[in-house]
């Protein structure tokens, strides 16, 4: 040892105090490699404490190579990524937060130096931003699992985003339309789209469905939309598939709107089965971007704002549990493979909701007014009068 510093060998790792007065630990990884503690400590009793905190991981198999995360967050997650099977959909958002959300911070941060209140500092200050919470949760998700591929790459023993709770999403109410109000929008937006609202409701069709739905998939003599294809609307059109299994399947339609689909084949259809069903006034493929002006114009025109398209979804799959469909029936009509996604649309209207309460006070009222009349017939005499006082002795 040189004159500055003084060493005590142990059975695992050896400790020794430097110039400074504190103290540093070494030791020996399982690759056979000498490495020193990633900081110094105040007394001997300190590292030493460390070094056996460090023999029992190993001991565990749970340690993991220092070095092996040495590779900034930016380009593990641009890696990770690459990798993954992704819808365009999916892959337009997830690049989306990394540029927007996540890089800005940690682009350049070494995986293994991301700690749990670097990620919590982030959150607040998104946060306290105008970025939505909706955003927030759906980047923090991302990032925990990336930094989850990379515990299972040993790059890090920890992912550090461990805040409960904060990748959830608590979706805003939407409205709830009733079918009055489906049908005003129906009526007032241009006549090429009136098919596509009603369909939108009372088939719980998602907006790239309908865009991307063909003559071949719209049986009217059996009541049936089948959904095997959808378009994912972004700088081009993209062809796509449903994104679960659950996404494929057969909704029936109810006679009522029958008659509006057979008009806009008959008014705007092709007899070529591989035909969308809805394109735009020149016969091109349907923009969100262009079909948006029509719509604004028909929720003025009725007074309905803040309404979405996906609205009109959200309202069938309403009509259909109102008319008694099971929380599986749903799930099927609508395309989702979970109970919790399928529940988000099981809001019911305020009159539905009067209308319940409404039938449990009556149905209160009546079985309280024959558990009164029950009391006061066990009340009455055997001949129906009141009994009177006793025999005085």
């Amino acid at each position: 040892m040189g004159g500055n510093s003084k060493g005590f060998r142990r059975q695992f790792g050896t400790v020794r105090q430097i110039s400074s007065r504190r103290w540093q630990a070494r030791y020996r990884g399982p690759d056979g490699v000498e490495r020193p503690a990633d900081r110094t400590f105040a007394t001997r009793k300190d590292a030493e404490r460390w070094l056996s905190l460090k023999e029992a991981e190993i001991a565990r198999q749970e340690w993991v190579d220092p070095d092996a995360g040495a590779v900034p967050f930016g380009v593990y997650a641009a890696g990770w990524l690459d990798e993954r099977e992704l819808s365009p959909k999916t892959e337009q958002l997830y690049e989306g937060l990394l540029r927007l959300h996540l890089n800005p911070t940690f682009e350049h941060m070494l995986i293994k130096d991301i700690r749990e209140a670097h990620v919590r500092t982030w959150r607040t200050s998104r946060r306290k931003s105008k970025v939505g919470k909706s955003t927030v949760a759906k980047a923090y998700r991302l990032m925990r699992a990336i930094l989850n591929t990379a515990v299972g790459d040993e790059l890090i023993r920890k992912n550090p985003c461990q805040i409960k709770g904060a990748g959830q999403e608590y979706a805003e109410e939407r409205p709830a339309l009733s079918v009055g109000e489906v049908y005003k929008l129906a009526d007032a937006i241009n006549p090429r789209y009136r098919a596509l609202v009603l369909l939108a409701a009372f088939g719980s069709l998602r907006w790239g469905e309908l865009a991307g739905l063909r003559w071949r998939w719209l049986d009217l003599d059996a009541r049936t939309v089948t959904v095997r294809e959808t378009v994912y609307d972004m700088a081009t059109l993209v062809k796509g598939t449903p994104k679960s299994k659950a996404g494929y399947r057969t909704v029936a339609l109810p006679s009522l709107v029958i008659a509006d689909l057979r008009r806009h084949r008959k008014t705007y259809g092709s007899n070529d089965p591989e035909a969308f069903v809805f394109v735009g006034a020149r016969g091109g493929q349907l923009r969100r971007s262009n079909f948006s002006h029509y719509w604004a114009a028909a929720c003025a025109a009725v007074g309905l704002e803040g309404v979405h398209l996906h609205d009109l979804r959200h309202a069938g799959n309403t009509f259909a549990a109102e008319a008694g469909a099971s929380l599986r029936e749903l799930m099927n009509r609508m395309g989702h493979s979970s109970t919790r996604a399928a529940l988000i649309y099981l809001h019911a209207r305020d009159g539905r909701a009067r209308d319940i309460a409404d039938a449990l006070g009556e149905r209160a009222e009546e079985e309280l007014r024959k558990a009164r009349a029950a009391e006061s017939s066990a009340a009455t005499d055997g001949d129906g009068r009141e009994p009177g006082p006793g025999p005085v002795g």
